[in-house]
């Protein structure tokens, strides 16, 4: 069994606030004394040490400065950020949109040379058509209710995808067929995208593979969650209200089993064809 992919984000958090209660207990000052030099509740200096609540940059420095250790602040308020970038609220980075959370990954994609990503729901974003990206991200703005940018983000995510033609990189890709079924957008957007991946087996860098539906699983990996791994030094994992970026080595290595797995229920060449001609076949009826 996976462990929680929350779990990278939640061993951080746990250092951060043993190296907080280190601290309270080195300057010899109770839970109270710290929340009253502090200012604040003494439930709030054990929600902090517990990890019920991530301190703000504010209440790190606070917490350094009452325990006489302003010059832990820095370095504490920095394994903060690290910890806070593993487990990423979807509505705190698409306050603005979803241009810009599609821009921000530019650089993680430039840096990778080999990609692994298996979809259970979508058609995996390296491959989407502007049309099929445009009313999934129009999609996901609805629901999320944030400003609807998707033509730009469908946009940005298409150019971001780019890097998967040259040949230095490597791109796995493996969709459940039932993704080949679930319709986003139009019947002439779907027509267009599951042409695109017909076209896109071809492409020297991706290899795709399908797992049809008739899969025997009973000794193999069940339908996970949608995830992509970064040379396999990163995962991120895509959860309705929140991306999960896991690297803990051993977190990683479950991944990476899942999805050679996964990879040995596929089919590829001319039988994933054939399934992505059947999906086409039965959308124009």
């Amino acid at each position: 069994m996976p462990l929680p992919p929350t779990s990278s984000a939640q061993r951080a958090r746990e250092a951060l606030a043993s190296r907080l209660r280190e601290l309270r207990l080195d300057a010899g000052i109770s839970g109270r004394a710290l929340a009253q030099r502090c200012g604040w509740s003494e439930s709030k200096s054990s929600r902090i040490e517990n990890t019920k609540t991530t301190p703000s940059d504010a209440d790190i420095r606070a917490w350094c400065e009452a325990c006489r250790a302003p010059e832990q602040a820095t370095d504490l308020i920095e394994a903060n950020r690290r910890a806070d970038s593993l487990y990423v609220q979807w509505r705190r980075v698409q306050r603005t949109g979803m241009r810009r959370l599609q821009e921000s990954s530019v650089p993680l994609y430039q840096r990778t040379r080999t990609f692994r990503a298996y979809c259970s729901n979508v058609v995996p974003g390296f491959l989407q058509t502007t049309g099929y990206a445009t009313s999934l991200l129009g999609s996901i703005t609805s629901f999320r209710d944030v400003p609807n940018d998707a033509a730009e983000a469908a946009a940005a995510r298409v150019r971001r995808s780019a890097v998967i033609h040259e040949d230095a990189r490597r791109c796995a890709l493996l969709v459940e067929e039932t993704v080949l079924r679930y319709r986003i957008g139009d019947r002439e957007t779907m027509a267009a995208q599951l042409g695109h991946l017909l076209t896109a087996m071809a492409f020297p860098s991706v290899s795709l593979g399908i797992i049809p539906t008739s899969a025997e699983r009973q000794n193999e990996v069940w339908p996970l969650e949608t995830f992509t791994v970064f040379d396999n030094t990163m995962v991120k994992v895509e959860l309705l209200s929140a991306a999960v970026n896991v690297t803990e080595r051993s977190e990683i290595d479950l991944y990476l089993k899942a999805f050679q797995g996964l990879s040995e229920l596929a089919v590829y060449g001319a039988s994933a064809r054939a399934l992505i001609v059947q999906a086409l076949e039965t959308l124009e009826r």
